[in-house]
């Protein structure tokens, strides 16, 4: 399992409909955090708006989000909650 350094750019590779990001949002990791029952560890992300505005801080399973690719490319979505 993947685990970033802090305060880099990743990727969603799953939707979080609970926060209204879908997979491919980029957003910057900016915490590992443990399971307080022993599952899966989280990730604290921090989701900017393409104006550099903070949209959301969220914390979704570490298996959630993945490194960003020389083959990505960015691509405009709406935050769909808020």
């Amino acid at each position: 399992m993947m685990t970033p350094d802090l305060y880099t750019d990743v990727a969603l590779n799953r939707d979080i409909p609970e926060a209204g990001l879908r997979c491919g949002t980029v957003a910057a990791f900016i915490d590992r955090v443990p399971h307080p029952q022993g599952g899966e560890d989280g990730a604290i992300l921090e989701v900017f708006s393409v104006t550099g505005d903070t949209l959301a801080v969220v914390t979704v399973p570490l298996s959630s989000i993945e490194a960003l690719r020389e083959d990505d490319v960015f691509s405009v979505q709406r935050l769909t909650v808020r």
